[in-house]
């Protein structure tokens, strides 16, 4: 007979069998024993889903106090319909499995995470979805019936931004996809850091983020979003993932990583000497930091609300090209100097915590990692 745990020390859910002596974390060896999961009493059931936040403030988990301050970011709720696995496209929307499946050339996952119901929420992240969702449509001809939007304001339950709901989407998004296609997965949300226990990282921390209930359910790890979204990648077929999140730097795993600094591709190909590879495709991701960053929601770059700084960046960047193109080059340049320009208004909008903490300046450096290596003042950014 087996049992569900949650790790007490990286959050990853797993089985075991009630009988076994020894329960090891399969994700991080950690020894589990005697500590089965609490099935939840009818009374905390109906608090809405609140997340208590974590009591251990030197172990992994208990570090999120210390990495979520108020405006920093990024540092299942199950249904009872059915998941969604649709394998091509309606002809009414994403979510409706009625009707022929019809191909659609573009498609796109975007998900946006406040954590309402928990104390370190985010303020920014709706806006950054309808930011991504507009310019997706506007400039990129995406129509709104092959999009998937995850957030917690959604009626439907499906779409909210829950482990379970965010992996079943990324399945979605790549399931059935054939030469020609542009793929799209935007995150905006908490990001985090575990200790790598597989040697496929070289700085040894897997990257990983945090669904609306990762305390409960665990993190998105890089490895599992390589495998889901990356890996199966068919030749033809391009990947764009923008992740605008603290310490996602190589969030997708990506072999090849751009040093801006140096001008130059640098390996990260993973240390014990496995390939991360797609099946033919192209995978690019531009994140909000480097691995060891941490990115933030700001009013300075738009007085009127409330945005990630790398998705406003990205998307006024590009929007101001109008019908012109922009290489990678060019827009990983115009975004960090918008950043830039920030910081001297004073980016952080006078948060006492986030200049006690990171200094009266945003570090964050957007970050380009690919599957190939470019010429990334040559290649156009297409989605």
């Amino acid at each position: 007979m087996e049992t569900r745990t949650v790790c007490h020390r990286c959050r990853q859910k797993f089985t075991a069998a009630t009988s076994a002596e020894v329960v090891n974390c399969p994700y991080c060896r950690a020894d589990n024993r005697n500590r089965p999961v609490r099935k939840p009493s009818a009374a905390s059931s109906q608090e809405q889903g609140k997340i208590s936040p974590p009591t251990n403030g030197k172990s992994m988990k208990g570090k999120l106090k210390k990495l979520l301050p108020g405006n920093t970011r990024k540092l299942s709720v199950s249904s009872s319909q059915s998941p969604i696995t649709n394998t091509g496209y309606s002809k009414r929307c994403a979510l409706d499995n009625s009707g022929d499946a019809v191909p659609a050339k573009k498609r796109a996952v975007l998900c946006g995470v406040t954590y309402k119901k928990w104390k370190y929420k985010l303020k920014g992240t709706i806006n950054d979805v309808l930011n991504m969702e507009n310019l997706l449509t506007q400039k990129y001809g995406f129509e709104k019936k092959n999009m998937l939007v995850l957030t917690e304001e959604q009626l439907d339950p499906r779409l909210i931004p829950t482990k379970a709901n965010i992996e079943n989407c990324l399945k979605w998004l790549v399931n059935g996809c054939r030469s020609g296609d542009s793929l799209v997965f935007y995150y905006s949300g908490h990001g985090l850091r575990q200790p790598d226990f597989n040697q496929d990282e070289r700085d040894g921390f897997d990257e990983t983020i945090c669904p609306v209930d990762f305390l409960k359910e665990g993190m998105i790890l890089d490895n599992d979003i390589y495998a889901t979204i990356v890996k199966p990648l068919p030749k033809g077929v391009t990947l764009h993932a923008i992740v605008d999140a603290c310490h996602s730097g190589t969030i997708l795993d990506l072999e090849h990583v751009y040093d801006r600094q140096k001008g130059e591709w640098i390996d990260n190909s993973p240390p014990s000497g496995a390939r991360k590879e797609t099946s033919g495709g192209l995978a690019y991701s531009i994140s909000a930091c480097e691995d060891d960053q941490v990115a933030a929601d700001t009013s300075a770059l738009n007085s009127k609300s409330m945005n990630g700084a790398m998705t406003y960046s990205l998307t006024e960047v590009v929007r101001a090209r109008g019908q012109r193109n922009i290489t990678y080059g060019e827009l990983l340049d115009e975004m960090e100097e918008l950043i830039e320009q920030a910081n001297q208004q004073g980016c952080l909008g006078g948060s006492r915590i986030l200049t006690r903490l990171f200094g009266p300046n945003l570090t964050q450096k957007p970050m380009l990692s690919a599957s190939e290596r470019f010429d990334v003042y040559k290649r156009e950014f297409k989605l």
